[in-house]
């Protein structure tokens, strides 16, 4: 109720304001909706008896009171599946979209609706692919629009209000849900259900986007941008857990499959994998296959510790610093397209 008591408020002074100054209405930001389902898009099936995903970017956004008064929105739907079916050829759409559209110069920025199962991976193949300074915002809900404490409208139009801020330039893509800013290389879904599930675990939030206003109190230092080359590729690499007794034989049978590009570990503790496994990833390595090590601990960073990380950095095979398994495996894919020489990636990786 405060919440839609503020922006009533807030919405009726523009409306008042904007009335007094017709040409004002001209002036409001553009932004571009870039839809791709998801919860934020989903209603009840009754056949089925579950969620699917089946509103269009358009509906999702009519159903957003007050954002025609804070930005000129047009959309694009990009696709609409859950995000489970969320691949590497629709991020491709998106960066490709997204750069261009960024590149007209009445465009403030972007935001992409998403759902939550895949949105941080997403989420930091744009931050490393988009080009432009303007900020980019992934979206998503936890609560269907057919629930009655759905959270799509309220997500949907912060993520407008964080995109139009000036304090958001330069800030890359970010991700807002329950009004907390996050940037795309270190926020990670926390909770399967809650609506304040996307979090920075080791530092927290960019900024929030609260009931007055978008504030900001740090930024993303750790960012970088990797432009696609023309017509990109983006190679199949694969993530491989590792756990108590795991024997390496996924491992190897792929690497027999012939279909193999790259491999990400999500290894024990500081990245430290079975014998058995080490012996796998030697294989790998032999045939020139990029290796990753990674962790399955969501939080802190990798340092060369135990003689299994001596062995692994031996073999060529590059610590990813403090990403997790699956965005260790988006950035693997995107420095893929310019160098697969271990040292090289090193530097991706250290950034």
């Amino acid at each position: 109720m405060l919440m839609k008591t503020m922006l009533s408020g807030a919405m009726t002074s523009l409306l008042v304001i904007a009335s007094a100054h017709p040409s004002l209405a001209q002036e409001l930001p553009r932004v571009v909706v870039l839809a791709t389902g998801g919860t934020i898009a989903s209603t009840y099936d009754e056949e089925i008896g579950a969620l699917r995903a089946a509103l269009t970017g358009d509906e999702i956004v009519a159903a957003v009171e007050g954002l025609s008064e804070i930005a000129r929105v047009s959309v694009e739907q990009i696709a609409n599946v859950n995000s489970r079916d969320m691949t590497p050829a629709i991020w491709l759409d998106l960066a490709t979209r997204a750069n261009a559209i960024l590149a007209e110069p009445d465009v403030a920025g972007v935001v992409v609706t998403h759902g939550t199962d895949t949105l941080e991976e997403t989420a930091y193949f744009l931050d490393l692919t988009v080009e432009s300074s303007k900020p980019v915002v992934v979206v998503g809900a936890q609560r269907a629009p057919t629930m009655t404490d759905t959270d799509g409208p309220r997500n949907m139009l912060n993520a407008v209000r964080v995109v139009v801020s000036d304090e958001a330039v330069g800030m890359g893509t970010m991700v807002v849900m329950n009004g907390q800013i996050n940037a795309a290389r270190e926020v990670t879904k926390t909770n399967t259900l809650d609506v304040e599930t996307f979090r920075t675990l080791d530092f927290g939030l960019l900024g929030v986007a609260d009931i007055e206003a978008v504030r900001f109190y740090r930024a993303p230092t750790r960012r970088q941008t990797i432009p696609l080359p023309d017509a990109p590729e983006l190679g199949n690499v694969v993530i491989i857990s590792e756990y108590a007794g795991s024997t390496g034989r996924a491992l190897e049978l792929l690497l027999e499959d012939g279909e193999l590009d790259g491999v990400v570990v999500a290894g024990l503790g500081l990245a430290h994998v079975s014998t058995p496994t080490l012996e796998a990833l030697r294989q790998v390595r032999a045939a020139g296959i990029p290796v990753v090590v990674a962790s399955r601990v969501p939080t802190g960073r990798i340092v060369p510790l135990y003689a299994n990380n001596i062995d692994l950095l031996d073999i060529g095979a590059v610590q990813a610093d403090n990403l997790s398994p699956w965005k260790a495996r988006v950035l693997l894919m995107v420095a893929m397209q310019h160098t697969t020489d271990p040292e090289r990636l090193r530097t991706y990786f250290d950034r």
